[in-house]
């Protein structure tokens, strides 16, 4: 089972959300203890010990990522390696890997907010010391995880501008590619982009107070 393969397997060097070189990428390692603490929360009563182990390993998970992952600023950093700043990161305190009061978490969300967007939509990572739009278009996936990230802190009136300003993004037949193109307003990338539309989805009913 999956809970299983993550206890084996959690400090193998893996490709990450982004599909990138081999790292102990910091985003991998949090979103499997935010699984966990999923599974673990809908774990019928008589299986209170199996979801207990479930909740400790979600904890070893989340103190061996901030030994080797925490930025001396406060936020998660890409990866032992890179010290950089990740929109991915956003994701693992929206699914429950840490508490949304958890420092680590608004520092996060800070660091997103003054490095990587532009204009209201966000961009996935640096690449490099150019601009962030000429390395690659802003990812919609991205201004909704902020959007997300946003309605958890509270900041319901940001949270909106977020969704409103990327739910704008879509073609002429109201469907969402993957990057969009903040100098043009032209989109980019993959057409339609299913992961973008699913979060739309997400994002839309959590603002209307659904779940």
């Amino acid at each position: 089972m999956a809970a299983d393969a993550i206890a084996v397997r959690r400090h193998d060097p893996d490709a990450g959300i982004w599909e990138l070189h081999d790292d102990r990428w910091a985003h991998s390692r949090l979103i499997c203890a935010a699984g966990l603490r999923a599974v673990a929360a809908e774990a019928p009563a008589a299986d209170s010990g199996r979801a207990g182990h479930r909740e400790a390993l979600a904890d070893r998970i989340v103190a061996d990522t901030a030994a080797d992952s925490l930025h001396p600023s406060g936020r998660w950093q890409r990866a032992p390696t890179d010290p950089g700043v990740d929109a991915a990161l956003l994701l693992p305190a929206v699914r429950g890997a840490l508490p949304a009061g958890d420092p680590r978490t608004a520092a996060t969300l800070r660091a997103v907010r003054a490095d990587l967007v532009q204009d209201h939509y966000v961009y996935r990572f640096r690449h490099d010391e150019r601009p962030l739009e000429d390395a690659e278009g802003a990812f919609l996936l991205c201004g909704f995880a902020m959007a997300l990230a946003e309605h958890q802190q509270g900041n319901t009136v940001e949270a909106v501008r977020w969704f409103e300003r990327n739910r704008a993004a879509c073609g002429p037949a109201g469907l969402y590619a993957e990057e969009f193109d903040v100098a043009q307003r032209q989109l980019r990338g993959n057409l339609p982009q299913a992961f973008v539309h699913a979060l739309l989805l997400e994002t839309s009913v959590r603002l209307a107070g659904v779940v």
